[in-house]
C-alpha cells in the first residue's frame, strides 16, 4: 500500500505500510500504548513486545498480514494490524486491532486505519474481519460500528481493570 498524507487542524500525519526498520519504534509505541490506557491486553511491562518480535512479525508471515503505521514528524503515533489465519477452516478471515496514542485521539486516525485495513482485506479476498474490544472503550466501539462492524458476542467478566472490577470483552465482526 502506498503512503497517504492526512491533516487534522495543523497536524500532518502519514499512513504507510510498516517496514523492518520500524521494529524498534513499533516496540516503543506498543509499550507507550500499554502504559497509557487499559484498552490493551497487557499491563505496563507485562509480556513486552520487543523489536525482535516486531521484526519476526514483519518478516515471517505465511498468512495474509498487514501492519500499517502512522507517522508524524518522524515519530510513530499509531499502528494497525490485520492478520489472517493459517488454519484452512479460518483462512477466510483476519483478526484486526489498532492503537493510537491518547494525545492523537479524535483526529480521524483510527478511521483512516480502519478504512485502509478493510480495503486491504478485500484485496486479499478475505470474507471477514474480526476484533475484540473491552466494553469500556466506547470510542473504539463507535468507530467500528460506523464501519459496519457488528457485535457478535461477549466474553463476560473477561478483563480485570485497575478499579478492581471485571469487564466484558466485546467480539465484533465485519462481513466483507
Amino acid at each position: 500500500m502506498q503512503t497517504t498524507h492526512h491533516s487534522f487542524n495543523t497536524q500532518r500525519y502519514h499512513i504507510r505500510t510498516a517496514r523492518l526498520s520500524d521494529a524498534e519504534a513499533l516496540a516503543a509505541l506498543r509499550q507507550a500504548l500499554d502504559a497509557e490506557t487499559e484498552y490493551f491486553d497487557r499491563m505496563p511491562g507485562e509480556d513486552v513486545m520487543t523489536a525482535t518480535d516486531f521484526v519476526d512479525q514483519l518478516h515471517n508471515s505465511s498468512v495474509p498480514d498487514q501492519i500499517l503505521v502512522v507517522e508524524r514528524e518522524e515519530q510513530l503515533i499509531a499502528y494497525a494490524r490485520c492478520r489472517g489465519f493459517a488454519l484452512k477452516r479460518f483462512a477466510h478471515k483476519a483478526s484486526f486491532g489498532l492503537g493510537v496514542l491518547r494525545s492523537d485521539w479524535g483526529q480521524g486516525i483510527g478511521t483512516q486505519l480502519t478504512i485502509r485495513m478493510i480495503a486491504w482485506a478485500k484485496t486479499q479476498s478475505l470474507l471477514k474481519i474480526q476484533l475484540e474490544v473491552v466494553e469500556t472503550n466506547h470510542g473504539a466501539i463507535r468507530l467500528y460500528q460506523r464501519h459496519s462492524f457488528q457485535e457478535e458476542g461477549r466474553l463476560r467478566h473477561d478483563r480485570l481493570l485497575a478499579d478492581g472490577c471485571y469487564y466484558d470483552t466485546v467480539l465484533m465482526g465485519l462481513a466483507l
